[in-house]
């Protein structure tokens, strides 16, 4: 019986996420290689590498980013793709105020050896050309561009997915404990012959297996990206010691629009913050990697690569410091700090195919392909089943009076005991 529920459950679960796993994983394969489209398709946006000349500095980089557009303020400089400064602008708030004129960007790209322009962008509006095909499909990926609607949507599905790869588990263990080893051992083979059902069949099922590891770690990052302030915190926070930058650091009383730290005192305390923590906590300080200011919370954010980072490239090691008195906030660290941190560290580069360089991404690639695989190999199977249901009971319906008519009811030669009882005197 709770095989049968369970099975349904199944059923049912995965008919209702097949269109959104179709699209996240469709998209995630192409985010894999995310840097290397990009690239390819907005080659504008890059600058020539020098590897003999020095870099500008994150605060130079956002002054230059400022003089460029006096409309705007910068809200965070980067040097997260090699040949490429990009800078995130928003509009500067008017002294008499008035509602901030739209700017018609929102990044800005600069080459990072001089500080010239190389572009400017509205993040993820098709509009624009190709250059926002790339922000787009990680819109898509990300919240079906839909914006919060769709983050929420995509938690659930995520949730349910993630409560599914234990059932879908289940399902594939033979009923019974006698042979079990030599019963389960078909589920993980894929027969190519046999037929179309055959087929699809093993290929939801083997694969299923074979990769379940890796579907349960996206299908629970997936609740972390989408879901990371109420269900992944609440489960995290139950089994492991997790600080989320989020409940740690309160808003401000009111938004700090106009920081007294301008850019450069900002970066000059950030760097010295960075070093103490560095010689106190044991870490390596290998380079720069953003700098950024939260008027809600009050607060710039320095963050560099250092040896407590697990992601290629890219650096997590962060210092909060008060945009007003440069007074050390917190210390959020990527690893080593917090085990439910650490934890969460890697669910982040594992999904975003930020770890173990190009075979890691290769597989992540692949995985979205084989999530689609799953999806329409389990419709697949609904329909072919859902069909030899319906002819089962078309049968049913048309046999038995056919039967009726060829056999007709069989009736005995003297009155029933009921009619005798009926004409007894």
């Amino acid at each position: 019986m709770a095989r049968r529920v369970l099975l349904l459950l199944h059923r049912w679960a995965g008919l209702a996420m097949t269109l959104f796993l179709v699209i996240v994983g469709l998209t995630g394969s192409l985010l894999a290689f995310n840097s290397e489209l990009e690239r390819l398709i907005s080659p504008q946006f890059y600058a020539a590498e020098r590897p003999d000349a020095p870099m500008l500095d994150l605060a130079t980089l956002a002054e230059r980013a400022e003089a460029l557009a006096p409309m705007a303020r910068a809200r965070s400089v980067s040097l997260a793709e090699p040949g490429q400064a990009m800078v995130w602008m928003i509009p500067r708030a008017d002294p008499t105020g008035a509602e901030p004129k739209e700017l018609g960007f929102n990044q800005l790209f600069l080459d990072p050896w001089t500080g010239a322009e190389l572009g400017r962008r509205s993040w993820a509006e098709l509009s624009e050309g190709w250059t926002n095909l790339m922000p787009f499909i990680y819109k898509l990926h990300f919240e079906l561009a839909l914006g919060m609607p769709g983050v929420w949507i995509l938690g659930v599905v995520a949730l349910v997915w993630t409560i599914d790869c234990f059932v879908g588990f289940y399902l594939t263990l033979p009923a019974g404990g006698a042979l079990f080893w030599r019963r389960w051992g078909p589920a993980w083979l894929i027969r190519f012959r046999g037929g179309a059902f055959r087929l699809n069949f093993d290929l939801h099922r083997a694969g299923g297996l074979w990769l379940w590891a890796a579907l349960l770690v996206f299908a629970w990052s997936s609740v972390y990206m989408n879901l990371w302030d109420t269900v992944y915190t609440w489960t995290t926070k139950a089994a492991l010691d997790y600080r989320p930058v989020w409940a740690e650091l309160q808003d401000a009383p009111k938004p700090l629009e106009n920081p007294r730290l301008g850019w450069r005192a900002a970066l000059a305390a950030g760097e010295g913050l960075m070093a103490e923590e560095a010689q106190k906590r044991g870490f390596v300080v290998e380079r720069p990697f953003s700098l950024s200011y939260d008027a809600g919370k009050g607060v710039y954010v320095f963050e560099v690569r250092s040896s407590l980072d697990i992601r290629d490239k890219t650096g997590q090691t962060q210092i909060y410091l008060d945009g007003d008195t440069a007074a050390l906030r917190l210390v959020a660290l990527p690893t080593g700090q917090y085990s439910g941190n650490t934890v969460t560290s890697w669910l982040a580069g594992l999904h975003m195919a930020a770890v173990f360089g190009l075979p890691w991404r290769i597989f992540v690639c692949a995985l979205g392909l084989a999530v689609v695989m799953l999806s329409v190999t389990g419709v697949y199977i609904w329909l072919k089943k859902r069909r030899a249901r319906r002819r089962s009971a078309s049968r049913r319906v048309v046999v038995k009076p056919a039967a009726r008519a060829i056999f007709p009811p069989f009736r005995l030669p003297w009155p029933s005991r009921r009619s005798r009882l009926d004409n007894a005197p």
